[in-house]
């Protein structure tokens, strides 16, 4: 039988022994990742976050795992429950401290249940719900799993769906003119437009990875990034040393596009990258120019991702505008397990209700394709 162990840090596992657990094609789940968002000050137990990860050991090595995290409430992370929240304290119980398996911050589809074989997912799945049991905890949450993972859940961990905005290259594409070409002529102009505006305006984009970045780039990058949550009246979790410990540690995986104006960056949007994705995380800017966050959010992805050879960009959560640029409609996914049993029978029938709900809302957000429709 594995020993269970429940770490208060990933600084407790080795990276090697950490990142043996999955294929390093995303860089969200990676050991550089996570214990980088502990190290430099970005998860803090008064923002309702603290690390509390799952690992499997045999024989003194590490056979799986999943990232997890005790929550006192549910900000940031872009599965909403905070109804469920409130349904528990009408009826005098306590939702919160919660356990969650997701990635902080990260609205983003990726492994959850990390095994160097697929039969332990189970058992890590168990061992979550004996610690829910034995914590008191109110339920356990996973969060932005792949569908590969789906079959490892029992019935008592009901799913939910969600829907996000990818482009998806369909192999045919070779350049940005070949994309345009599958757009019906309304979108295709609209898309050519906007990038003209900027263009007319003099800014030029430049494009910096993590190894290729300096100091100057990614302190311009974070207060574009500062600069966004102060716009919306939020709170910043990121750090400075944050941005930097990616650009030292993903090196070529962080990729910053860099908005120029007269020699001087005026905007810039964050993407990581994975093994055929690009992941689109923060944007900001110090001037507001038409078509600017457009072209450097978007269409400079969708350009780099076909010079690159990256058929996937996922450029963050929500945004029905993004369908019109070519980003479709495409399923996100989480499960949930409730430990009250009224609760458990009461929300699984509510989640399969929205399950309904979300399927047409998909259906129907297809129906606005900006493709040309083929035989």
């Amino acid at each position: 039988m594995p020993v269970v162990r429940f770490l208060a840090s990933l600084a407790d596992v080795p990276a090697s022994a950490w990142d043996a657990l999955h294929d390093g094609r995303n860089p969200f789940v990676s050991h550089a990742f996570l214990q980088g968002l502990e190290a430099t000050g970005c998860l803090r137990a008064d923002w309702g976050w603290t690390p509390h990860h799952l690992t499997l050991w045999e024989g003194g090595a590490l056979v799986a795992a999943a990232p997890g995290y005790l929550k006192d409430n549910s900000h940031g992370e872009f599965v909403f429950d905070h109804a469920w929240a409130h349904a528990y304290a009408q009826h005098g119980l306590d939702y919160y401290p919660k356990w969650l398996g997701a990635v902080p911050y990260s609205p983003v589809t990726g492994p959850r249940l990390l095994a160097s074989d697929a039969a332990h997912r189970p058992a890590l799945l168990a061992a979550i719900q004996d610690e829910a049991r034995r914590l008191g905890l109110s339920s356990a949450h996973v969060n932005f799993y792949p569908e590969e993972e789906d079959g490892a859940f029992p019935e008592a961990w009901s799913p939910r769906l969600d829907v996000q905005y990818h482009w998806k290259n369909p192999g045919h594409w070779h350049g940005f003119d070949d994309f345009l070409a599958d757009l019906d002529h309304k979108h295709r102009k609209n898309i050519r437009q906007e990038r003209a505006k900027v263009e007319r305006a003099g800014v030029t984009i430049r494009i910096v990875h993590g190894d290729e970045a300096t100091d100057a780039d990614l302190e311009a990058m974070y207060r574009f990034y500062l600069g966004t949550f102060r716009d919306y009246g939020n709170s910043p979790a990121l750090t400075l040393a944050f941005v930097q410990h990616l650009a030292a540690t993903l090196r070529h995986g962080l990729v910053i596009f860099l908005a120029e104006q007269d020699g001087r960056p005026i905007a810039g949007a964050l993407c990581l990258r994975g093994g055929d994705t690009l992941y689109g995380r923060y944007w900001g800017g110090d001037v507001q120019l038409p078509g600017l966050h457009f072209e450097t959010c978007y269409y400079q992805g969708i350009a780099y991702c076909l010079r690159e050879g990256l058929t996937v960009f996922e450029p963050g959560a929500q945004g029905e505008h993004k369908i019109a640029r070519g980003f479709l409609p495409t399923f996100v996914r989480s499960r949930h397990w409730i430990s009250h049993p009224d609760f458990a029978d009461a929300l699984a029938a509510w989640c399969a209700e929205e399950a309904l709900a979300v399927r047409r809302y998909a259906r129907t957000l297809q129906a606005h394709s900006p493709f040309k429709q083929r035989d």
